[in-house]
């Protein structure tokens, strides 16, 4: 599997460590809320929904390095949105990683 990264981040802020800064606040902030209301949605059923929340997280996959996953984000998101479930243990162990990740941070 492939391994989180603030390459991207880096790269983004141009030496800006205030910036840089920022955007990973933003992530640890807003990405366990979202991954939260992705599983809520899951458990209900609400496919549309949790296609929407997959939509969200896979900006902040792609942020973090992890094209991979990214691509299978978008397999899942159109899965959802076909009411399929499959690829769903793929994501979430990318949620997983990526939740380790932040908290290591």
């Amino acid at each position: 599997m492939e391994k989180p990264n603030i390459s991207y981040i880096e790269e983004l802020s141009g030496g800006d460590e205030s910036f840089k800064t920022k955007i990973l606040d933003i992530l640890k902030e807003e990405f366990p809320e979202e991954k939260k209301s992705y599983q809520t949605n899951l458990n209900s059923g609400n496919f549309e929904l949790t296609a929407d929340n997959v939509h969200k997280l896979k900006h902040k996959i792609s942020i973090l390095g992890l094209d991979k996953s990214y691509e299978i984000a978008v397999a899942y998101e159109d899965n959802l949105r076909e009411g399929s479930t499959a690829l769903s243990s793929e994501f979430e162990s990318i949620l997983q990683t990526i939740t380790n990740y932040l908290e290591n941070l």
